[in-house]
Order: structure tokens, then C-alpha cells, then sequence
């Protein structure tokens, strides 16, 4: 089995527990755009290196820092 670091794609459970995120949190996340993703048949994948790019891009709100 491929450890994190070897994965290429994520389940959007698998994104959502590295994002901190419930279930559901990470399935809205998903419907919302959010969280990036792509479609194999029914499944429903969240590319790691879309995932990088998307937090490298993030910065901390003023809220974040208090």
C-alpha cells in the first residue's frame, strides 16, 4: 500500500481528514468548489498535487492568527 506521500490521488474522505474536515464537511467542500477534484466513473478523486497547490496558495486570515 502507498503511503500519503506516494499518493497521487486522494478519496475526498482521505483530503477531508488531512484538511481536518468531517465526512460531509468534505463532501460540501466538494460540492462547493472548494476542494478540487476530478471524476473516474462514479468515483470521485482529489489529486495531490492540486491539493498542494490549492494550500501553498492559501494565506492565513487575520482571524487565524489571534
Amino acid at each position: 500500500m502507498a503511503t500519503n506521500d506516494e499518493k497521487l490521488v486522494y478519496t475526498v474522505e482521505e483530503a477531508g481528514a488531512l484538511l481536518d474536515l468531517g465526512r460531509s464537511g468534505a463532501y460540501d467542500a466538494v460540492r462547493r468548489g472548494d476542494l478540487p477534484t476530478i471524476r473516474i466513473g462514479r468515483r470521485i478523486l482529489v489529486p495531490k498535487e492540486a491539493l498542494d497547490r490549492l494550500l501553498a496558495g492559501l494565506s492565513p486570515t487575520k482571524g487565524d492568527l489571534d
